[in-house]
């Protein structure tokens, strides 16, 4: 039996703390795809203190924050009658469920609260061999990364070259998904990301060279900058797809750490320059790929060793293609495009948002995609506010923090 009501953290004016609100009404499930959830693991993301120190991300004011959770789910769908059009809910009542909120209006969504609201497209069964702490650590990082890599540079995770993978492997095929979907359905400022690969004669030639079964991206690169959640699944999901993996962090800080985790070279983000000419030299020619998880600056380095030495594009030379996850550098390069990852396609279009979730499941249970590191901090909800003070002060990195 629900109680009458719930606990959630409120943030009632920017540039304060989230303010503990009992008494706080308990979402009610709109729909047959909503779900609702009682909170266990909340995961916290740089947007949850971001938002409220510079105001962005808010749309009105007192507004309930929080992008990453896992829980049980308390109420589902009784929906009986299954049609193709709607096979039965893979997610009941009693399920441990990873829930990830993209769409920061819709409040009931958001993670900081005892009670959530998530779409069943949005939401992924927890295996019972990932604990809630480390599922909660996920969603958003993962969601960035599968987009990055599966929209912006066109990555077909349907035929991944895995030696070892279990026979269910296969992920999306995330722009043959949307290739599918009208304009009309999607949403306005994504349309231009998601339609980039087409060319006017309705043919589709994605940023990805296919190569034979088995031999896809086979001695392509791709440099990932910055030891982030969202970078550090990047690189494996690259590492399955069969790109070769420059992974740019500060060595001092998270070498140890990243040595084991898949990259072909870690470099060295002490000294950009110094970087940008390693990863030259490493790449031989053949870095078709950069994702910058840091910030316009990076952005910048990695456009930098994207590029021609001369600035020039080669004869015959592919395009580049950088996706900045916060920020793209000022000028292009020639022969390089850039990217915005359009998030908005998670909760807006079910069928990619099914698709991430329904493959997380398979990544998580068949030991292919290794979650990142985490700090568990007690204390449930009374403890967020101290959490993210330890996040802006920077005593946090390359580690994820779940409440």
């Amino acid at each position: 039996e629900l109680p009458s009501s719930q606990t959630i953290l409120l943030l009632n004016e920017v540039k304060t703390p989230y303010t503990l609100t009992p008494d706080y009404p308990i979402p009610v499930p709109q729909n047959d795809d909503e779900i609702l959830i009682r909170t266990q693991v909340i995961g916290l993301n740089p947007i949850d203190w971001k938002a409220p120190d510079y105001n962005f991300g808010i749309p009105s004011l007192p507004h309930i924050c929080g992008r990453d959770a896992v829980g049980i789910v308390v109420r589902a769908p009784k929906t009986t009658t299954t049609t193709p059009s709607r096979p039965p809910s893979r997610i009941k009542v009693g399920d441990t469920v990873i829930a990830t909120s993209t769409d920061y209006r819709n409040t009931s969504k958001s993670t900081f609260q005892s009670y959530i609201l998530a779409s069943l497209s949005n939401t992924a069964l927890l295996p019972p061999s990932i604990p809630p702490t480390t599922g909660a650590a996920l969603g958003v990082a993962y969601v960035a990364a599968v987009l990055s890599l599966g929209i912006c540079l066109g990555i077909d995770f349907s035929a991944l070259p895995l030696a070892s993978a279990a026979a269910n492997a296969a992920g999306p095929h995330l722009l043959a998904i949307v290739a599918k979907i009208p304009d009309a359905k999607l949403p306005a400022d994504v349309i231009a990301e998601c339609r980039k690969a087409q060319q006017e004669d309705g043919e589709h030639q994605f940023a990805y060279v296919e190569r034979q079964r088995g031999e896809v991206g086979k001695g392509d690169w791709i440099a990932v900058w910055g030891s982030s959640t969202t970078g550090f699944l990047i690189s494996q999901l690259a590492k399955l797809a069969g790109l070769r993996v420059l992974l740019v962090v500060d060595l001092h800080k998270h070498g140890a750490r990243l040595q084991s985790h898949g990259a072909d070279m870690l470099v060295d983000a002490h000294d950009p320059g110094r970087a940008v000419a390693v990863m030259r030299g490493v790449a031989g020619g053949r870095l078709r790929f950069g994702v910058d998880t840091v910030g316009k600056e990076t952005a910048e380095y990695l456009a930098d060793a994207l590029a021609d030495e001369e600035g020039k594009e080669g004869k015959g030379k592919e395009e580049r293609h950088l996706v900045g996850l916060t920020g793209l550098p000022k000028e292009r390069r020639p022969g390089v495009v850039h990217h915005t990852v359009p998030i908005k396609l998670f909760h807006e279009v079910p069928e990619v948002g099914e698709g991430l979730m329904k493959w997380l499941e398979v990544l998580l249970a068949e030991r292919l995609l290794k979650p990142p590191e985490i700090e568990v901090v007690e204390g449930g909800l009374e403890s967020v506010n101290g959490a993210l003070d330890r996040m802006r002060r920077g005593e946090i990195s390359g580690k994820r923090m779940v409440v």
